[in-house]
Formats: structure tokens, sequence, C-alpha cells
């Protein structure tokens, strides 16, 4: 099973460089089993799909269409997430 990681990020953003780089470093980890997917809420479609998650900040990660972190997490908090729905 490919577990759905999306990094919700905004360009005025200090921090979502940051649950960028621990997503792709999350994603050498697990490989194929992680499908990362930025999503700048810039754009009109990633910012009505942050809505609908009820995202109300960035940096924001979903799994799986639920939202898992708020702000950047430990490498190994996101990796170990991701793991548990694998």
């Amino acid at each position: 099973m490919v577990v759905k990681v999306e990094v919700f990020t905004s360009d005025s953003c200090p921090h979502c460089p940051a649950a960028v780089n621990v997503a792709n470093e999350a994603k050498e980890v697990l490989g194929d089993a992680a499908d990362i997917i930025v999503c700048n809420i810039a754009s009109e479609e990633n910012r009505q799909k942050a809505i609908g998650l009820g995202i109300m900040a960035v940096p924001t990660i979903a799994i799986n269409d639920e939202v898992a972190f708020v702000g950047a997490p430990a490498l190994d908090e996101l990796v170990n997430k991701v793991k548990s729905l694998i």
C-alpha cells in the first residue's frame, strides 16, 4: 500500500521548507511506500483541498487525507507514522 503524504505550504512561510525537507528525507527512508506531494496553497486547487481538510496553518502534513502534523515533525515521527499505515 502506498501512503499519500501531502505537505501544505505557502511561499511566505519560513517554516515550510523544513517540512518539505523532512518529507523528502522520509521518502528516502520509505522508498515506494510513500508518495510525497507538496501542495502550495497559492494554487486555488490546493487552497480548496486545505480548506476541505480543515487546515488553518502551514506547514501542515496530511497523511491519506487526514491532518497528521501541524508544523515540521522530526524525521522519525513522520517515518513511524507512515510505517504504521503500511
